[in-house]
């Protein structure tokens, strides 16, 4: 199997190349991204252009499969409300013109941020991403576009991305040592060790998948527990000291972290992820504990 990986230099990829090259079902992999790609295998090609680049639909010939890890892509024009579908449209395009040129298989990694504030939501719940919070409102849109045009298109919705090579965003707010006192009782959360993902992405490659399948460990944690995971000492602060240490950490720091995350913090998303245990014979290997110590 030859292997199309889009956004192959994000986060995420650092797990998923190696998972991808490990495997005896893959023979081959291109790695699609706009910035330059470190990882080395002697199965990877990196190819290093823009998606919106001719040159992108082209690189789809003689592909087996199409991973995408990109949200969407940025921007070119000005006009706020022209921004969600100008990022959205080329990865949209990129899928159509795969399935039009015979790629079998088709896997975007989504997120279960899509749902929104929710408990337990399996893939037949709505899709009501937190307004303003435009990681997840893209990715919904994407999927709208990709559930109406290419059905068999997998789309994977993972819930928060941990482990060694999680969002330099994640890694900075679990190691520091403040958390925010928001709702009682407090929130609850899932996550994924990046590890377990790339297995659920292999088993969607070599089967006959389609639709959405939401990824998460079964276990939960609320914020603070999440802080621990990774500290031996957690200190509860009010909401708006942590937005203020938010700000400060952000300007004085450059740590990049979204100040609207607290908002996400306060309300509980929790998923079933039965359809791929069922399905994918998909089981997280790491607990919740394990894969937030990892990170």
């Amino acid at each position: 199997m030859k292997v199309l990986v889009i956004g192959a230099s994000e986060c995420f990829g650092r797990a998923l190349l190696p998972a991808l090259c490990a495997s005896d079902a893959v023979q081959a992999v291109t790695a699609l991204d706009m910035r330059a790609q470190h990882f080395v295998h002697g199965k990877v090609r990196a190819i290093q252009i823009d998606v919106r680049d001719a040159a992108a639909s082209r690189s789809l010939a003689g592909h087996d499969a199409l991973v995408n890890i990109m949200s969407h892509v940025p921007a070119m024009a000005t006009v706020p409300a022209e921004a969600m579908d100008e990022r959205v449209r080329p990865l949209h395009k990129l899928f159509q013109e795969a399935d039009a040129a015979g790629v079998q298989r088709l896997v975007h990694i989504s997120t279960a941020a899509i749902y929104g504030p929710a408990v337990h939501a399996n893939e037949r719940s709505p899709l009501r991403p937190a307004p303003g919070f435009a990681y997840a409102e893209q990715h919904a849109h994407l999927e709208r576009l990709l559930d109406i045009d290419l059905p068999r298109c997998v789309r994977l919705r993972p819930h928060l991305i941990v482990g060694p090579h999680a969002h330099p965003a994640v890694r900075r707010v679990l190691r520091q040592p403040f958390y925010p006192k928001l709702a009682q009782p407090p929130a609850l959360f899932q996550c994924i060790h990046e590890d377990d993902l790339a297995h659920a992405v292999l088993l969607c490659l070599t089967s006959k998948a389609q639709g959405a399948y939401n990824i998460a460990t079964e276990d939960s944690f609320t914020v603070r527990e999440a802080i621990r995971a990774r500290g031996r000492f957690s200190v509860g602060v009010s909401y708006h000291v942590a937005e203020s240490l938010v700000n400060w950490a952000n300007r004085y720091l450059s740590y990049g972290v979204d100040p609207a995350w607290l908002d996400r913090a306060s309300h509980t998303l929790l998923i079933n992820c039965r359809r791929a245990i069922a399905e994918l014979g998909w089981r997280n290997r790491y607990t919740a504990r394990q894969a937030l110590a990892a990170t």
